[in-house]
């Protein structure tokens, strides 16, 4: 009788959480439509700006709890949030970090245990981009995964850095160097943390177990005072968040590829390009500003104090707002935008590539590892190609106004910096947005028409530079400031 009782319920319960989950999905529906946004951008604000909320509820009812309740609390409300986000393909991240522990305890601290680790997490995430990929900026598993892969990596090398020799270590593998054996409750709890698992920042184990520990405050034995920086960085976050939803029905990538784009004079080409460019970065800086604000919140961002004892939040910024909106050159954008992705490949390949013996080798194998790993398209391979030689154009014109007395001169005219300010700013951001162009369109016949449109001015002008300028620095800097240099 229970039984068929049951059996009566079930019937009836099934197509109501059926229809209630067609509602929740068609409200969610109108609502991204009446904001000009697909469900999916939607979906992802929603989960972001929950991390307030979550990062209230462990401030006061677990903060300084049992470690293992801080962890259920991390992997459940994470993988509530990928549920949320992705449904049933949650299990992709969930696969990896059950993996990655058993790689930990089976391999334990060895190369072998690396290897796998990089190539297992590297395969799985090229994988899914390659089932997954479509012509255009798709919010799905592979968002988040792409965070949890550099996780995982680090993970794995940090517990190999474990067993070695203090003594053989830097002082910043010292610092991140894992001691312990970390069971998967707490693999999970750090993988799947709330505050930074669907668009980062990227933050070690260690620091991850600090904040578990409740070392994490500015205050001993009590809740961190972090409330006002939190919200200094939510309210920044939202300014930009107001800026971008007004202005993008009016700038978007795909006006690009109209003939109306082309129509018009080279000038305005170039100029759409730039404010493009620049604006399209919004979308980043408002994610990491609000996420960084969870962070904060729980205590996550602390990172120390000042000489004058002022506490410091900003161990997990990955934004440098004023330096990003102000200085004209394009190492100061790299310092300043997606700061602890850059330290991640900084800490964990990019010195790990030492033994080369070429600092540009090993620059050029961290900007094509960041080309993979953000996807398969071409235009991913071009934006971090342009980076590099950006890059070593930019060093080499600095290198010969500093030889050059009559640069250096020129350069120091108090009068004449505003205007050399914005001629700077203006090549600056023209050519990030140039440089953007192939990492937003993706696939080579789109970015194509694009540089053909403009008739590639940013490879033609930064590769007639890359060959130009030895011949200038040659001829502008005298032989005895050579020679002095040399001694």
């Amino acid at each position: 009788m229970a039984s068929a009782v049951e059996g009566d319920v079930g019937k009836v319960v099934e197509p109501i959480w059926g229809l209630r989950s067609g509602f929740e999905e068609l409200s969610l529906n109108k609502l991204a439509t009446s904001l000009g946004a697909s469900e999916q951008a939607l979906r992802l604000i929603i989960s972001i700006f929950l991390g307030y909320p979550l990062a209230l509820f462990y401030r006061h009812y677990l903060f300084y709890k049992d470690s293992y309740l801080i962890h259920l609390f991390h992997a459940f409300t994470g993988l509530s949030i990928a549920y949320f986000n992705f449904g049933y393909q949650f299990y992709h991240s969930l696969l990896c970090v059950i993996l990655q522990f058993l790689i930990l305890r089976l391999m334990g601290r060895t190369r072998t245990a690396v290897l796998t680790t990089f190539c297992l997490q590297m395969a799985y995430l090229l994988a899914g981009y390659y089932y997954t990929a479509t012509g255009n900026y798709d919010i799905k598993w592979t968002m988040p995964h792409c965070v949890l892969t550099l996780k995982l990596i680090g993970l794995a090398v940090d517990y190999f850095d474990g067993g070695k020799n203090q003594n053989s270590l830097s002082s910043e593998q010292q610092k991140y160097a894992i001691r312990g054996v970390p069971s998967l409750l707490e693999v999970a709890g750090f993988s799947y943390f709330y505050g930074a698992f669907l668009v980062g920042p990227q933050f070690s184990m260690n620091h991850y177990m600090k904040l578990v520990q409740g070392q994490l405050t500015d205050i001993p034995g009590k809740m961190p005072n972090s409330t006002i920086p939190a919200l200094k960085r939510l309210s920044l976050g939202l300014v930009y968040l107001v800026g971008y939803t007004l202005l993008s029905p009016h700038i978007t990538e795909d006006y690009l590829l109209t003939e109306d784009y082309e129509n018009h004079p080279f000038w305005f080409r170039c100029m759409y390009m730039l404010v493009w460019g620049k604006f399209v970065l919004y979308k980043y800086v408002t994610c990491w500003l609000v996420t960084e604000g969870v962070c904060i919140l729980t205590g996550l961002g602390f990172n120390g104090f000042e000489e004058n004892g002022k506490a410091k939040w900003d161990a997990c910024a990955n934004m440098k707002v004023w330096l990003f909106e102000t200085n004209p050159r394009f190492t100061g954008t790299i310092a300043s935008f997606n700061i602890n992705t850059n330290a991640w490949v900084a800490r964990y390949f990019f010195k790990r590539l030492k033994f080369l013996g070429n600092k540009e080798l090993s620059q050029g194998l961290s900007l094509l590892f960041l080309a993979l790993w953000h996807g398969l398209h071409s235009g991913y391979l071009v934006c971090f190609q342009m980076e590099f030689l950006i890059v070593i154009v930019e060093k080499k014109a600095a290198n010969l106004i500093r030889d050059s007395p009559a640069l250096s001169n020129l350069a120091s005219i108090t009068i004449l910096q505003p205007f050399f300010y914005l001629v700077q700013q203006t090549i600056h951001w023209l050519f990030l947005g140039y440089s953007m162009t192939a990492f937003c369109l993706f696939t080579w016949d789109k970015w194509f028409k694009v540089y053909k449109s403009i008739y590639f001015l940013g490879h033609v002008f930064f590769l007639s530079l890359l060959f130009i300028l030895p011949y200038i620095h040659k001829s502008m800097v005298p032989r005895k400031e050579k020679l002095k240099k040399m001694e």
